[in-house]
């Protein structure tokens, strides 16, 4: 294999701008794949990795771990893939498959994981390396888009569904790339959807409505009834306990994102008779293969909002700004 040139926005610095790179296209170590990019989903750890929010942070990193491309290289050892094949890319990009973790079908919490776009180069390139057994195959139905946000807004969208239970009635604050696809998932089975936005955001509140919510309003206001679950994708600490007082006894909140500002304090009372207060770290390979099997059922839609990958900093400072509906997408 030859080394050809591939380009990438880089990070290098901890809260500095991306920048447009050209390197050297590597080849695939013994287990992994090189899969070429058609298109990237920007995520919000996208933007904790870029401000240095999240631990043990590594610098220069290529970020980017909604991927969506095609299988060009194959390393030694890898007979579940095929050259050519279409392939989605998520963020948990290895496991050790060692620790009691992973030995306990947990791998999302390993003890010696890699992120892929965090702690192994991601998707904000024309090229990529990953773990053969990390890859999922997508099949040839969908455009590579509008499948991108599938692999992190949807995976995580959908553990974190998994883990509200049977709630019928769902709140979901911060209404973004996660909640406009999980809201969809929500209502094909057949809950009521509450989607709580930043205050004063009627766009966003009108696109909840238009997915099936039957409700939408400002996430500091009570919600309408009482719920049964609600899931907080917005990274703000003090919706728990607006959460907490929104949910019946015996609800639960599902804290959804991998990093959040700080919680203040509440009264016991909002979390006694039984309410659940639960974080979901990363996802399994069995979410990922769980989900993608039921999306095409459910025919979620995605709305997303295409950028080429040279204005990368652009997609983050939009999606940091809530300047788009749904997910935004890198393409090369």
């Amino acid at each position: 294999m030859g080394y050809d040139m591939m380009h990438a926005m880089v990070m290098n610095k901890v809260g500095g701008p991306l920048v447009w790179t050209n390197l050297p296209d590597r080849d695939p170590g013994p287990g992994e794949i090189r899969v070429k990019v058609a298109a990237c989903g920007v995520c919000r750890t996208d933007l904790h990795v870029l401000d240095g929010e999240l631990p043990d942070q590594h610098v220069p990193i290529i970020p980017g771990h909604e991927i969506v491309g095609r299988v060009d290289a194959l390393g030694a050892g890898v007979d579940s893939l095929r050259l050519g094949e279409r392939v989605g890319v998520p963020w948990l990009g290895h496991t050790c498959g060692i620790c009691p973790y992973c030995l306990g079908h947990r791998e999302n919490l390993c003890d010696d994981p890699l992120f892929t776009g965090y702690t192994r180069d991601g998707g904000f390139a024309t090229s990529v390396i990953a773990d053969a057994r990390f890859a999922f195959p997508l099949g040839e139905v969908g455009e590579d888009a509008a499948l991108a946000p599938l692999l992190c807004a949807g995976l995580i969208g959908w553990r974190s569904l998994v883990m509200a239970g049977e709630a019928k009635r769902i709140g979901l604050y911060g209404f973004g790339a996660a909640a406009h696809i999980i809201a969809q998932v929500a209502r094909w089975q057949g809950r009521s959807v509450y989607a709580f936005t930043r205050p004063g955001d009627k766009a966003a509140q009108d696109f909840a409505r238009s997915l099936g919510a039957v409700w939408a309003g400002d996430s500091d206001k009570a919600s309408p009834v009482p719920l049964d679950a609600a899931i907080i994708f917005a990274t703000v600490g003090a919706l728990v306990p607006l959460a907490l007082k929104a949910i019946r006894k015996g609800g639960t909140v599902v804290c959804a994102g991998i990093h959040m500002s700080d919680i203040p304090g509440f009264p016991y009372n909002l979390l006694w008779e039984e309410r659940r207060l639960i974080s979901v770290a990363n996802l399994t390979r069995q979410d990922g293969l769980d989900f993608l099997d039921l999306a095409p059922k459910v025919g979620i839609v995605t709305h997303t909002t295409i950028y080429p990958l040279r204005k990368a900093n652009e997609a983050l400072a939009d999606l940091r700004g809530g300047r788009f509906e749904g997910a935004a997408v890198l393409v090369p």
